[in-house]
Formats: C-alpha cells, sequence, structure tokens
C-alpha cells in the first residue's frame, strides 16, 4: 500500500460467472451498513489492457501503475459512500483471480458457481436483452476517458446488430476467452455459453488451487438459495462481518430456490450440443444430470466430454 491509497479499507471481491447468482449476493451485502457494492467496473478492471480481445488477465498484468490507479479508483469509490467498504462484482474477473489478487491482497474473496444448464438458460436471456440505457451511462461515466474509444465502438456494432440488422443476440456477453471472436463465426450462441462456463469453471479451479487454503470462500448457488441463511452468515463471517435483521429478513424474501428449472424452457437440440461442452467441469464441482434431462435425452445424456 502506498500513500496514494493510505485509508482504503479492505475490499469485498465477488468471483462468478455471469449469471450465477452475484448480482442478488451484491443486493445482499448493500444491505450491511458498513459495505457499498459498486457495480461490475469492467473498464477499470480493464485498464491494465483495454484492446485486449478476451478478459484473462494475470499478475504478470498488475504493473506498479495498474496497480496504483486500480486501488485509486476502490478508494475514491469509498470515500463517495461515506467510508464504507467496497463490494464488487465484476463476472470478467472469475478469469482474473491472481492478477485480482496482485492488486487487492488484503481483500476478501468470495467465489461462487451456479450449474451451466441453468446458467445456459439465463445468459442466453441476457444476450438477447444486453443493451440497456441504465447501464451504458454508468459504464461510459466510469471509464477512464482516455479509453472510451474501446468500448463506445463495440456498443455502436451492437445497436446496428439489434436495431438494424434485427439480430436476435449482440456480437459478445459475459466474460470473453481466448478465442470467442473465432468461435462466434462457426458456433451457436448457446455453444458459446457453454464455452464461457466452461472455461470460467476450468481456469477459476486452475487459480483457486494456487491460493493458500482459506482465501477464498466458495459457494455453490443451488446449495446457497436452499440454505441462504446458514450459507451468507459464513460469507459474512469470512468477510469480518456480522449478519444484520435486513439482511435476514431479505433472505427470505428474496432468494427463490425455483430458479434452478428455467433450462426446461431449453430445446432438446441444444442441450445435447451444449452437455459435451460442459460435463468435465459439471463432475468437478458435483454436478449431476437432472432425471428430466436423462428422460428428454436418453442414450444423447451420456457423452464424450470434449475441452471448452
Amino acid at each position: 500500500m502506498g500513500q496514494s491509497d493510505a485509508g482504503l479499507r479492505p475490499p469485498i471481491i465477488l468471483f462468478g460467472n455471469a449469471r450465477s447468482g452475484t448480482t442478488m449476493m451484491r443486493e445482499l451485502f448493500d444491505l450491511h451498513p458498513d459495505v457499498s457494492s459498486w457495480y461490475e467496473e469492467r473498464t477499470i478492471w480493464n485498464f491494465a489492457d483495454p484492446a485486449r480481445k478476451h478478459d484473462r488477465f494475470t499478475e504478470e498484468d498488475a504493473t506498479p501503475r495498474v496497480r496504483a490507479y486500480i486501488r485509486k479508483r476502490f478508494l475514491q469509490r469509498q470515500r463517495e459512500m461515506g467510508g464504507r467498504r467496497v463490494m464488487e462484482k465484476t463476472p470478467a474477473c472469475v478469469v482474473r483471480i491472481p492478477y485480482v489478487r496482485a492488486i487487492f491482497p488484503e481483500a476478501s474473496f468470495i467465489y461462487i458457481v451456479r450449474e451451466p444448464l441453468a446458467n445456459l438458460s439465463s445468459a442466453e436471456l441476457r444476450w438477447h436483452n444486453a443493451i440497456h440505457a441504465r447501464h451504458i451511462r454508468r459504464r461510459i461515466r466510469d471509464t477512464p476517458k482516455s479509453q472510451l474509444h474501446y468500448y463506445l465502438g463495440k456498443l455502436i456494432v451492437d445497436h446496428f446488430r439489434k436495431k438494424v440488422l434485427r439480430q436476435k443476440h449482440v456480437s459478445t456477453w459475459g466474460v470473453r476467452y481466448p478465442g470467442i471472436m473465432e468461435d462466434r463465426k462457426r458456433l451457436t450462441t448457446e455453444e458459446i455459453i457453454a464455452r464461457q462456463w466452461a472455461y470460467c469453471s476450468k481456469t477459476a479451479a486452475e487459480d483457486l488451487a494456487r491460493l493458500e487454503p482459506g482465501a477464498v470462500h466458495t459457494v455453490r448457488y443451488e446449495d446457497f438459495v436452499t440454505d441462504p441463511g446458514t450459507h451468507f452468515a459464513r460469507i459474512l463471517a469470512h468477510c469480518g462481518l456480522d449478519m444484520t435483521p435486513d439482511i435476514e429478513k431479505a433472505l427470505t424474501e428474496w432468494v427463490d430456490p425455483g430458479r434452478q428449472n428455467k433450462w426446461k424452457r431449453l430445446d432438446p437440440g441444444v442441450l445435447r450440443t451444449c452437455l459435451p461442452i460442459v460435463m468435465d467441469e459439471m463432475r468437478r464441482h458435483g454436478y449431476h444430470l437432472p432425471d428430466d434431462v436423462l428422460a428428454l435425452l436418453g442414450d444423447a445424456a451420456t457423452p464424450s466430454p470434449v475441452s471448452a
């Protein structure tokens, strides 16, 4: 820590692929009187290399200049929020754990993973409805001014695709794995989402294995929504925080375990195509194919796994 970030309190960083329950977790943290969340500051994290075509960053990207800039921005946010600890959850950081750790070694880290079929269903809807004026204004406001042109170009392309060409999905959405732009030319959107999930899972597992035990609190989305009170109490304790009445109330009113079944809207052909991509990583996390999928796909429900 240097002179420029003196007074910065340990941030709370949530790692998790897009559509894995990270927004729900952020909103729960926002109810704590000592925490203020910051909405997916992707462009600030990208300061190391805004022109990079994928989201994988490592500790080598966390140069002194990058570390100083990002820590300064977090301190600025902390001051704007009355000194409360900053909680942040940009999805791309799930494949940047060494990079984030090098910038904030003192932070409290959490990792959430969600079963891939539910993730696939939820993410596909966001690829379809990814453009929101409120989010665009926030992103433009928080982006380093010298780097705005990197993001305005994609915004223009996506608006053209949706408004003029009337295409169903934006060019890309969510975590950009190495090679995603090439895959976009030859794979379906659902296959891309499956590859995103598998890449995030595999990369995070490899990065987490390099950290000391207890450095990151890990939770599965499905376990969390089944018993949110127990799991969020453990998450708060990991961050050095206590449970509050407001959070206890929200845990009973907000958390909906029924969202796990929305994958049923997916076409069987999509499931047959995507299951081989995610199968290895499903097993890593202890996920099993639901009986509904086994019945729907029959012999096709046990494909040979392939690398994402």
